[in-house]
């Protein structure tokens, strides 16, 4: 089973097991998080409602993305400015999609 999810602005394809990076979630690793945001949902060619249709994931790591050098430059004017950003992102292992787990994985509904 596969879906299509909604984060930070981006849209990832995702079934149990899957490792993705996206942008920053808050959370320490080790944390639980559900992703409600599910716009597609299905397995094989086979599309499914997506009402009520969740993605539980599991922080692996809060990481920073490589930097990217930022430079402006005008010429003929003595104009040059240099900087540097990393984009801070998340690292999420899907647990579940839709209730279905990954192998090794119990559904949170089942450990009641």
């Amino acid at each position: 089973m596969f879906a299509i999810v909604r984060t930070g602005g981006k849209q990832y394809r995702v079934a149990a097991g899957d490792k993705i990076v996206v942008e920053k979630i808050d959370g320490e690793a080790g944390a639980s998080v559900t992703l409600g945001d599910v716009l597609l949902a299905g397995e094989g060619s086979e599309l499914r409602s997506v009402e009520g249709f969740t993605v539980a994931a599991e922080i692996i790591a809060q990481a920073k993305a490589d930097k990217v050098i930022v430079f402006k430059k005008r010429r003929r004017h003595n104009y040059r400015r240099k900087n540097g950003h990393r984009q801070q992102h998340t690292i999420l292992k899907i647990v579940s999609v839709g209730g279905q787990t990954a192998a090794g994985h119990d559904a949170p509904a089942a450990q009641a």
